[in-house]
């Protein structure tokens, strides 16, 4: 049921990401294809920026460095995957309505379920 919760965890990331692309300009995704393996690109990227510099910069977090930090993650994350285009102001678009989508629908991240079912 573990691995059936992250499944779904990542097709809701990526139906998040395609409205976002639909409605943030500078912000373009694909497909549903590339809207997931941009999700799985950017929860990778958040667990390796985590892993190095510590919770505190966690880009799913909190306050203005997780956001910033969050653009930053969006914005490298487009030299990963294939059809997806996000200019600087598309990056900080994005990582504000994913935060504000993220307030009426909280999807924990993998990563994050993976630590609280740990602990």
């Amino acid at each position: 049921m573990r691995i059936l919760g992250h499944i779904v965890r990542f097709i809701v990331a990526a139906l998040v990401l395609m409205v976002v692309g639909w409605l943030v300009p500078g912000f373009t995704v694909g497909g549903f294809w590339s809207a997931l393996i941009l999700a799985l690109v950017i929860a990778v990227i958040g667990w390796v920026i985590e892993a190095v510099f510590g919770r505190r910069v966690n880009p799913f977090g909190r306050g203005i460095v997780g956001f910033l930090v969050s653009a930053l993650v969006i914005w490298l994350s487009q030299y990963l995957v294939s059809d997806v285009d996000v200019t600087v102001l598309g990056a900080l678009l994005a990582a504000l309505v994913i935060g504000i989508i993220d307030l009426f629908i909280p999807v924990t991240t993998p990563f994050e379920a993976g630590r609280s079912s740990q602990g």
